[in-house]
C-alpha cells in the first residue's frame, strides 16, 4: 500500500479520522485514543490486509452495490476486531476507491469506536439522557435545549447527509446503529441504572433543595406547598426511567433484565449505590427509590408483558427471586447499605405498580413470600397495599387476606 502499486491510506487517513471525531463530538463522545501518532506507519494485520487486497481489486460499477453488503460487512467485522486504527485505514482505502460511499464508510467507521471502547458507549448513553431530558450541562447545546424525542432521535439517519458531508447525528440514532455490534453488553445494565439514579440526584442538587426536602415526603404541608416542584420531579424521573428501560431492553432483551432483577439491583441496594454520595434528605432518597422502582418495573413489562405468555415461566422465576429478596430484607435477614427512605420508596413503588398494572405477576409468586411481604407492609402502616397484594395472589391467598383484614 505504497500509493504506487496499491492505493495508500496516508492520502486521506487524517481527514477520515477528523470526520469520525467530528461525528462523535457532535453526540458528546470524546475518545482521545483515536489520535494516530505522528509519523507512525499505517499498517494492517496480515489477515485483514489480505482481505482488503482481495476485495479492493474488484471492479466497481453501477450494479456492484451488492459488494456493500457482502465484502463491506466482512471488512467491517474483521477490522472491528483488530487494533485501532485498522478500521480508519480500511475506510481510507475504500473511500478513495468508491467516493459515492464516503458518508456510509465514515459512519461505519464511527460505529467501530463503540465496539472497541466501553468508555465511548458510556459517554453516548449519557448523551442520550442529556438530550432526552433537555440537560443544560451538556456539550450538545443545540440538541438539548428542549429535550424530548426530537432531541434524542433527530430526524432519522438519512437527514444527516448533505452535499458538504455528514452533519451532526442525534445520539439516539447513533446508539440504535451501534448496539447490535457491541460484544460485551453486561456493563450497560449498571451504566443505565447509574444514569437513572443520577437523574434523581441531579434534580435534588439543581432545583429541589428547598425546605420541602428537609421533611418527610409524606408530609401533607410539604406536598401542598411544593406540589408543582414534586410533580415536575416525578415527571422527569419517569421520563428518565422510561428512557433507561427502553435502552436496556433493546440492548440485551430479557437477558439483561433478568440480570437487573437478580444481580444488579440487589447489589446496588447492598452496596448503598456502588459508591459514596453526598448525604441526602429523606425525600431526596425517596425520589431515588421511586426512580429505581419505575425503571425496574418498566424493564420487566417490556420483555415479559403483563399477561400470561410464553415468557410466564421465566418471569415467574425471576420475579419470584426478586420478591423473595425484598421479603428477606423486610424480615431483617439482609442488611442494606442504602438509605432506608430509598429502600422504602422502592419497595412500596414497585409493589404498587405490580399490583395495579401487572397482577398476573403476583399470582405466579410463592404464597409464603406474599404473606411475608404483606405482614411487613402492615408494619409499615400500609394495610391497603398489603390486602391488595394478597387479593392479587388468587384463591390460595384468600385465607391469609381474611386474617389480615380481621386484624383491623
Amino acid at each position: 500500500m505504497n500509493g504506487t502499486d496499491w492505493p495508500s491510506p496516508a492520502a486521506n487517513l487524517l481527514s477520515i479520522e477528523a470526520e469520525v471525531k467530528e461525528i462523535l463530538a457532535a453526540t458528546g463522545v470524546d475518545v482521545p485514543s483515536l489520535v494516530i501518532g505522528g509519523n507512525t506507519a499505517a499498517t494492517l494485520p496480515l489477515p485483514l490486509a489480505a482481505l482488503v487486497s482481495l476485495t479492493i481489486t474488484f471492479k466497481m460499477g453501477k450494479n456492484s452495490e451488492f459488494l456493500n453488503g457482502i465484502a463491506g460487512s466482512a471488512l467491517e467485522t474483521a477490522a472491528a476486531g483488530c487494533p485501532w486504527p485498522s478500521t480508519p485505514i480500511v475506510a481510507a482505502l475504500w473511500a478513495q476507491k468508491v467516493r459515492r460511499w464516503h458518508d456510509f464508510i465514515i459512519f461505519n467507521t464511527a460505529r467501530t469506536v463503540f465496539i472497541q471502547d466501553k468508555c465511548a458507549v458510556s459517554q453516548l448513553l449519557r448523551s442520550c439522557f442529556a438530550a432526552a431530558l433537555g440537560s443544560k450541562n451538556t456539550i450538545m447545546p443545540r440538541l438539548a435545549v428542549h429535550g424530548g424525542v426530537g432531541a434524542l432521535l433527530g430526524h432519522g439517519f438519512s437527514s444527516h447527509s448533505s452535499p458538504g458531508g455528514m452533519s451532526a447525528v442525534a445520539p439516539g440514532i447513533l446508539y440504535l446503529r451501534i448496539y447490535r455490534g457491541m460484544y460485551d453488553i453486561m456493563f450497560v445494565t449498571e451504566e443505565i441504572l447509574s444514569l437513572v439514579v443520577g437523574t434523581a440526584r441531579d434534580l435534588v442538587a439543581n432545583g429541589m433543595n428547598g425546605e420541602c426536602l428537609g421533611q418527610s415526603v409524606q408530609t401533607a404541608q410539604c406536598l401542598k406547598s411544593h406540589h408543582l416542584s414534586l410533580a415536575n420531579a416525578l415527571a422527569r424521573v419517569k421520563q428518565a426511567s422510561s428512557l433507561g428501560a427502553s435502552l436496556l431492553c433493546i440492548t440485551g432483551g430479557s437477558g439483561l433484565v433478568q440480570m437487573l432483577y437478580q444481580e444488579t439491583l440487589p447489589t446496588w441496594f447492598l452496596s448503598g449505590g456502588n459508591g459514596t454520595k453526598p448525604k441526602t434528605t429523606a425525600s431526596a432518597s425517596a425520589l431515588e427509590g421511586y426512580a429505581l422502582a419505575h425503571f425496574s418495573f418498566l424493564c420487566g413489562v417490556c420483555v415479559w408483558g403483563i399477561n400470561a405468555s410464553s415468557f410466564s415461566k421465566r418471569r415467574a422465576k425471576v420475579v419470584g427471586i426478586h420478591m423473595d429478596f425484598m421479603a428477606r430484607v423486610l424480615d431483617g435477614k439482609i442488611s442494606l447499605g442504602c438509605e432506608h427512605a430509598t429502600w422504602r420508596a422502592y419497595a412500596l413503588g414497585f409493589l404498587a405498580m405490580v399490583i395495579s398494572c401487572a397482577p398476573n405477576w403476583i399470582s405466579e409468586v410463592n404464597l409464603e413470600t406474599l404473606k411475608r411481604l404483606a405482614t411487613r407492609l402492615r408494619w409499615w402502616h400500609e394495610p391497603e397495599l398489603a390486602i391488595a397484594l394478597l387479593e392479587r395472589g388468587g384463591p390460595r391467598a384468600m385465607s391469609a387476606a381474611a386474617e389480615l383484614v380481621g386484624d383491623y
